[in-house]
């Protein structure tokens, strides 16, 4: 006996299928979801226009039927198709229309637009429609039919399919599961043991790779999976044919603002691809995604279980006190969500804060301003761990040398013994015009860090730009710099030219320099140089690697790395504390994120009144500890300026 297909809805759509697959299969015609889908093998709602009423109705009542179904519809002079949802299987058209919104423009009004046909029932015929495209439609709508109903093992349920109603032109788009999705998803909760890390080995792809997966070995999934204008995650890829290097960046849609991700590399592909991870990485780690928080409380009742917020850095007094300041200080009475991490140094989980955990995810809750420092995405969790680790220390290491002036040992490149980075450094400066000088910034617990200040030659643009790295290997802390300096260098000239009046009161009005890009900006003002005077006194003889950075043991295992790191940071009684933010659309990849905190170690803000350094006694201790002064500092003997981080 052919296999029965029930078809809900009315109009030319629901005729044109029915005619089609009624030559192979038994269809049973309905006017609604309810009745009459007992023994069906496969559901098909089909509008003229959009019905999103009934969408929600068959996903109600289907797949808990065990009912595959598929829907086809018209909104906006387009045709939509799928996806097919299976029973049991996550992905459904709520999360179809979801990502379809998300990934468009304009995004809160089409919101509001689609909201408000939802309340009033949809539409009955859309007003872009066609004759040839509603026969498109059609065709393709009984193609997939088909598929699902004699090869069901290939047919995908995450695939969309949209035709253009004019020009009959159709696009297949990847639809992933929505984690937070009101209908299929299955989101666990957050639990203390699902918190607890016991650290696997990783062997490298390389000796010398602090990876353990290749970019070609991603770069099949991350195009398919997460690039695509009309559904992906990432809606957007732009190459940079301004840089002196291959950079790439793509765009990340959230609902009231896009966000930028930049790859910095020797190719473009290669450079897209990671852009494509630092997206990612932002999209796991701006909100909980992957695990339900479960603990709500204050701190006084959970300090035994939990980290101490404060420890972290929070504002001043008075920073809390300026008016309309987005952040209440911080109360150990008043109750807040919590989030389970793990404390290598304790060995044991521990709870977090959850706008510390998710820098996203304040809700009115917030008592600082919480950036994706120590945000890292990796191909283990120990990968994740290890690269969060060496973010938090580079922004330590600069924060610490800009807000206690240190004197840093200027290092003699020429010494690192490595060709493509004096090839880098060559080009910067030959086409860029930029004299480049880097400083060995290395705090007490011995990760090597480095600062870059690379100096204009010419008398317009920009004055100065200054740049970070932090890596096992300090050369290639170097190399790092030396692309997030060579990405500014042209870049950011026309947007000082273009608003020069304004980075000039920010000279005379430090609370003026709010948004990230203000703080380099700034320091491109040839007035702000002798901010810097602290690192560019020239008199200072240059250091050779060698002297600088002793050789390290390098490990085979990426794990033995994550030890050696753990281990320099614990003997300075410095915790890391990892907290396990992978989203589900992510780890169907194996990739993992985390979010790194290492309580003590300055955390990297943005907008001068957001500093963070009240509780945080390490920063006037260390100058000292590490001979850059004679004693230890005063807050008052702090930089009051605004850091040139960009």
């Amino acid at each position: 006996m052919s296999a029965l297909v029930v078809i809900v809805g009315e109009g030319q759509l629901a005729d044109l299928v029915a005619g089609d697959l009624a030559r192979s299969f038994r269809v049973v015609r309905r006017q609604s979801i309810s009745g009459g889908m007992a023994g069906a093998d496969l559901a098909l709602t089909l509008h003229d226009g959009w019905q999103p009423g009934i969408h929600l109705r068959a996903e109600e009542e289907l797949p808990p039927a065990g009912i595959p179904w598929l829907r086809a519809c018209v909104l906006f002079g387009e045709g939509l198709v799928g996806p097919l949802v299976k029973p049991g299987a996550p992905g459904c058209s709520q999360c179809a229309d979801a990502r379809l919104h998300m990934a468009g423009q304009d995004r809160p009004s089409m919101w509001r637009l689609r909201r408000k046909l939802a309340e009033e029932g949809g539409t009955e015929r859309d007003a872009w429609d066609a004759r040839g495209g509603m026969l498109q439609l059609a065709l393709l709508t009984a193609a997939q039919s088909r598929k699902a109903l004699e090869r069901p093992d290939e047919a995908d349920s995450g695939l969309m399919h949209i035709v253009n109603m004019h020009t009959l032109a159709i696009s297949r788009h990847r639809v992933l599961p929505d984690a937070h999705c009101p209908v299929c998803s299955r989101i666990r909760d957050d639990t203390e043991a699902a918190a607890r890390i016991t650290l696997q080995p990783n062997p490298k792809e390389r000796p010398d790779s602090y990876r353990i997966r290749s970019m070609e070995e991603l770069r099949d999934a991350l195009a398919a999976d997460y690039l695509d204008s009309r559904t992906g995650l990432l809606n957007a890829a732009v190459t940079d044919l301004v840089s002196p290097f291959a950079d790439a960046s793509v765009n990340l849609p959230l609902m009231n603002e896009d966000v930028g991700a930049a790859g910095r590399t020797h190719s473009y592909e290669a450079s897209r691809l990671t852009a494509m991870l630092e997206g990612l990485e932002r999209y796991s780690s701006i909100r909980p995604r992957g695990k339900r928080t479960s603990v709500y409380g204050s701190y006084q009742e959970l300090r035994e279980q939990a980290l101490d917020p404060v420890k972290t850095g929070v504002h001043s007094a008075e920073q809390y006190a300026l008016p309309g300041y987005p952040f209440r200080p911080f109360d150990p009475e008043a109750p807040l969500r919590w989030v389970w991490g793990y404390s290598f140094l304790q060995e044991r989980p521990i709870l977090v804060p959850e706008s510390l955990a998710y820098y996203g995810s304040g809700g009115g809750q917030s008592f600082v301003f919480e950036s994706s420092n120590g945000c890292a995405l990796g191909g283990s969790l120990e990968e994740a761990v290890l690269h969060g680790i060496l973010e938090v220390a580079e922004r330590d290491a600069f924060l610490m040398t800009w807000y206690a002036r240190l004197p840093l040992p200027r290092l003699d490149l020429s010494t690192a013994g490595d060709a493509e980075l004096n090839l880098m450094l060559a080009r910067l400066e030959a086409v860029a015009d930029f004299d480049v000088r880097f400083y060995n910034a290395t705090m007490e617990y011995g990760i090597p860090s480095v600062w870059g200040i690379a100096v204009n030659r010419k008398r317009q643009g920009l004055r100065l730009l200054c740049g970070a790295g932090a890596h096992p290997d300090p050369v290639r802390a170097v190399k790092g710099a030396v692309h997030e300096l060579a990405a500014m260098a042209l870049n950011l000239g026309p947007k000082l030219a273009g608003d020069l009046e304004r980075y000039e009161a920010m000279l005379r009005d430090s609370s003026l320099v709010a948004r990230m890009e203000d703080h380099s900006l700034l320091y491109g003002l040839p007035e702000a140089q002798e901010r810097l005077g602290f690192l560019l006194d020239d008199s200072r003889p240059a250091r050779s690697f060698a002297a600088e950075f002793p050789a390290k043991k390098i490990y085979a295992d990426l794990t033995d790395e994550l030890r050696a790191l753990l281990r320099s940071l614990g003997r300075r009684q410095l915790d890391v504390i990892a907290v396990d933010v992978t989203a589900p659309e992510i780890a169907r990849n194996g990739l993992f994120c985390v979010k790194v905190l290492i309580p003590g170690l300055i955390p990297m803000t943005f907008g001068h009144s957001f500093t963070r350094l009240t509780g945080l006694e390490r920063l006037l201790t260390v100058p000292a500890e590490l001979g850059y002064a004679d004693r230890p500092l005063t807050p008052d003997q702090l930089n009051e300026f605004p850091h040139p981080f960009p």
